[in-house]
């Protein structure tokens, strides 16, 4: 496998990247649009020209990957700096990758967030990093807090609780059970950091508890290895009443809430 990286002038590593490898499956045509894309992120900007002599392979054939890339979103271009007096024609193109193309290789945000918040621990204590978990859910939610605290039972604030996180990418629903909601994170975009760091977990749970007005309790979660992170909120809370009222959007027992507006803003 390969890897790309630098080193600082005094020699110590920098983070490095690893470079995905092509995947087995895919065919002649997307080997060759990897390796294009590659090249690019190895070496930057870079005219069709110059790629297709990286490459031994056809100016044309190379054009073609390029195109692709641009269409998908994945790559653009700039103009590439003219050297000696301007010919004529268009002036050249440099193409490079954009943040959906380096997507493609993979990245190693996962491993630092974890090293950041394991030299916290180490040299701040377990205190700064609970600190640092209550911060990181505070912005996630704290922006969405008027629209869920608006509503006045659990239910209703469940379920627009579950429209915030879909839009912060959680992609969240409800459900009634019980006496209670179920409220369901079907993804996590921080689950392999919160399986070494659980405070991010127990932030959120007090977090959730804080805005829905009332107890809830963690049932599971993707950082443990369960399908979906889900918690559960009862019916009842201080100062609440048990039954929705007229209006309410509580779902029906056994299926799942539907998010306004499919948890897009609107």
């Amino acid at each position: 496998m390969k890897k790309t990286g630098t080193q600082d002038e005094a020699g110590g590593d920098m983070l490095r990247a690893e470079v995905q490898p092509v995947p087995a499956q895919v065919g002649p045509e997307g080997r060759t649009r990897h390796e294009v894309a590659r090249l690019l992120l190895e070496q930057g900007p870079m005219t069709a020209v110059v790629v297709a002599e990286q490459l031994g392979i056809s100016a044309a054939a190379v054009r073609r990957h390029l195109d692709a890339l641009l269409a998908d979103g994945e790559a653009e271009t700039r103009d590439a700096p003219r050297r000696g007096p301007r010919g004529r024609g268009r002036p050249a193109k440099n193409f490079l990758l954009t943040e959906a193309g380096r997507a493609r290789f993979g990245h190693a945000y996962d491993d630092l967030a974890s090293s950041a918040i394991r030299f916290l621990a180490e040299h701040a204590g377990e205190d700064a990093v609970k600190a640092f978990a209550e911060a990181r859910v505070a912005s996630l939610v704290g922006p969405h807090q008027d629209a869920i605290t608006k509503h006045t039972d659990p239910a209703s604030r469940a379920e627009a609780l579950a429209a915030a996180l879909t839009r912060e990418g959680y992609a969240a629903s409800t459900r009634q059970v019980g006496v209670g909601e179920q409220l369901c994170q079907h993804h996590c975009p921080v689950a392999h950091v919160a399986a070494e760091f659980p405070q991010l977990c127990e932030a959120e749970t007090e977090a959730f508890a804080e805005l829905l007005g009332t107890h809830v309790q963690r049932l599971a979660t993707i950082a443990r290895g369960d399908n979906a992170c889900t918690t559960h909120v009862p019916a009842v809370s201080a100062g609440h009443p048990a039954t929705p009222g007229p209006g309410s959007t509580a779902p029906s027992p056994g299926r799942t809430a539907r998010i306004p507006n499919g948890g897009k803003p609107a």
